[in-house]
């Protein structure tokens, strides 16, 4: 386990310095979002998740520094896979590895963490990187069209990031479904379940008001009849345009 030799003032000028986990040195990059520690702890860098098509590590590799790391973060549990999740800072009052990364275009936020501050951070640092048109945003086709299905079904299993307008607002059981097309066997629809609509509302954001506006989706695509996305978490929904 990381050794706890962390001092609580640093990361403090980030939103994502959660409570500390400790220090340590990393020995190797294992994939975009997963870190080898010396002692043989594997990080799994919270709150980003790798683009389709893009596998490289050379941004992670050059921002790893020689010597320790302060790891922060809500929960030191591992998940099933052994693997501590974290947010990684090398330096006092400066950003996550994970901002970095997401500013240089070499990640996707996900959306899923809960902390609105620290949610925000992460989301502006890849809109930098998408208005700058940098590393996954120097071409197109890292967001895909909500009236395309094919394109989103053809992901299956994969994160991916998806725009479109909302043609419709039903709920079905304990199930709100945002549909984009009128076809439910084939078209795109995104789902919440109905303990997350007192979150939505928490966070502004009444469901049917959604209706007819255009909104950026992020998740791992599931197959339900056509293409789906389920929103776990109120940062997976983003409103890009009114009616």
């Amino acid at each position: 386990m990381v050794g706890l030799l962390l001092s609580t003032s640093i990361a403090g000028a980030s939103a994502c310095s959660f409570e500390p986990q400790g220090t340590g040195r990393i020995a190797d990059v294992i994939d975009i979002r997963t870190l080898r520690m010396t002692d043989g702890a594997e990080i799994r860098l919270a709150g980003i998740e790798p683009a389709i098509g893009w596998s490289s590590t050379t941004a992670l590799t050059a921002l790893i520094p020689d010597g320790d790391v302060a790891l922060h973060g809500d929960s030191d549990t591992p998940d099933r896979y052994g693997r501590q999740s974290a947010f990684i800072f090398v330096e006092t009052d400066g950003p996550p590895l994970q901002v970095r990364l997401l500013r240089a275009g070499a990640a996707l936020a996900s959306g899923t963490v809960p902390d609105g501050a620290c949610a925000t951070e992460l989301a502006a640092a890849e809109a930098e990187a998408r208005r700058l048109k940098t590393g996954i945003w120097s071409g197109n086709g890292v967001i895909k069209n909500a009236a395309i299905p094919g394109d989103i079904q053809a992901e299956l299993g994969r994160f991916v990031v998806v725009e479109g307008r909302v043609l419709s607002v039903r709920e079905a059981g304990a199930t709100t479904y945002l549909n984009f097309g009128r076809r439910w066997t084939r078209d795109f629809a995104v789902s919440i379940s109905r303990r997350m609509v007192t979150a939505f509302a928490g966070a502004g954001i009444t469901l049917k008001s959604l209706e007819r506006r255009r909104i950026r989706v992020r998740g791992w695509v599931e197959s339900r009849g056509g293409p789906r996305i389920e929103a776990r978490h109120v940062g997976q929904i983003e409103v890009v345009g009114d009616q």
